[in-house]
């Protein structure tokens, strides 16, 4: 079983989403916390420039991703199928 500490980037980001937006809210029904929910999770991916990506948005880092060709290291096996 994993500890808490061993993946510090989830902790992290749920440290964040506690501290932005359950703490900050009082949720009347389930489709209000769901609401409130998405609206952070949006703002967090498409509108908050990140350090690790180069300050871009955590959408588009997966763009730009997603428009790389694969590139499978040398020697992969992949590569013979």
């Amino acid at each position: 079983m994993r500890k808490p500490n061993q993946n510090a980037y989830v902790e992290s980001f749920n440290g964040r989403l506690r501290d932005e937006c359950l703490n900050e809210h009082w949720f009347m029904s389930l489709p209000h916390a769901r609401a409130v929910i998405e609206a952070w999770r949006r703002e967090y991916n498409e509108e908050r420039p990140k350090k690790s990506p180069g300050g871009l948005t955590s959408a588009a880092y997966a763009q730009q991703l997603a428009a790389r060709p694969l590139q499978l290291p040398d020697g992969s096996i992949a590569k013979h199928y």
